[in-house]
């Protein structure tokens, strides 16, 4: 098992991860410390604890718009699709109509 060192908000913290992940764990890291310096740009430092719960629920707070708006495309996707599904059965029956009418002539 791999070890990770991190620095988030000027303090560094020893992360054990899997082999092979240290690069994804130390880029979330650093985006976690980016999102804290935003916050301590903010609202100044009003503890450490304090500042690691409102980023939690600031990233929190993203990935749930992120959830929304994968179900939200994924719907629209979904009716695409059945849309699409319908004008390919319509233009088949069409191009069999045709057919049938060549055949007969």
């Amino acid at each position: 098992m791999a070890q990770v060192e991190v620095t988030i908000n000027g303090r560094e913290y020893r992360i054990a991860c899997d082999d092979g992940q240290e690069e994804h764990l130390e880029g979330l890291a650093a985006y976690v410390d980016r999102r804290v310096s935003e916050l301590v740009s903010a609202v100044g430092q009003v503890g450490e604890a304090r500042l690691l719960v409102m980023v939690s629920l600031l990233i929190a707070d993203e990935l749930s718009e992120t959830f929304a708006s994968l179900e939200t495309g994924g719907a629209a996707a979904g009716e695409a699709s059945e849309r699409l599904a319908q004008a390919t059965e319509a233009l088949a029956e069409k191009i069999e109509n045709i057919a049938a009418r060549l055949e007969a002539a």
